[in-house]
């Protein structure tokens, strides 16, 4: 019964839409700023791919086109000192896509200040990659480049908020997953003895997230677990 069980369990997954390669921005709370679920001990773990900080360039000149114009001035320059520093620039959410010379001037959309009318500012989101783990270091990495980045005219360029990483592709993840989940419910079942067995259900969900530590993520599918007496 439970090899069946775990290759429906792995057919489930194959089944499963995925996300096409699409970069997850995780932090300690869910999307839309709701309070963090309950989250399963039944997943995989691993390192993110990218710590990522949020800033904002926000300019104050009176008139609005050359405001305007020194923002996105400065927004081209941090693009230019990121491909020097092996860094990367990125707009959106919590799904990101890469902010190149190509697109800055289109996928950036300017906000006002609430306080000003002749004070405008755009966000984007930095990252680096985490391929050493070093969180200190790639938090330093990201802080000397907000520092470093060349201004033009009145703007200038700040952190929003704290930092934190991001993932691509979570769905990739899917059959690892489903795999811990069979491990686990096989291993259940096997405490209750050889006339017990394992139902999982509720797998059809998409695979989520949570951030567990500075650097690393849980990848998880929420789902019900019963041992039931066999057939």
């Amino acid at each position: 019964m439970l090899k069946r069980l775990a290759l429906a369990l792995i057919c489930c997954g194959m089944a499963a839409p995925a996300l096409a390669q699409e970069e997850i921005v995780v932090t300690g709370m869910r999307r839309g700023g709701e309070a963090p679920p309950q989250v399963p001990g039944i997943g995989v773990k691993r390192r993110a791919d990218f710590a990522v900080q949020r800033v904002t360039v926000y300019g104050d000149t009176r008139e609005k086109a050359a405001r305007r114009s020194e923002i996105l001035a400065t927004v081209k320059n941090a693009i230019d000192l990121a491909q020097k520093r092996g860094l990367a620039l990125a707009y959106g959410q919590s799904v990101i896509r890469p902010l190149t010379i190509a697109n800055y001037a289109t996928k950036l959309d300017f906000a006002d200040d609430d306080d000003r009318e002749d004070a405008e500012q755009v966000s984007f989101i930095i990252k680096t990659p985490l391929k050493d783990g070093d969180a200190f270091a790639a938090l330093d990495r990201l802080a000397a480049f907000i520092k470093a980045v060349p201004l033009s005219g009145r703007a200038v360029v700040r952190a929003e908020g704290e930092a934190g990483v991001s993932i691509v592709d979570p769905s990739q993840y899917r059959a690892e997953v489903i795999a811990a989940i069979a491990a686990d419910a096989t291993s259940a079942a096997k405490q209750f003895g050889p006339d017990y067995g394992a139902h999982v259900s509720n797998l059809a969900s998409p695979v989520r997230w949570a951030l567990v530590s500075p650097t690393e993520v849980l990848l998880y599918i929420p789902h019900d677990l019963q041992i039931v007496p066999k057939d």
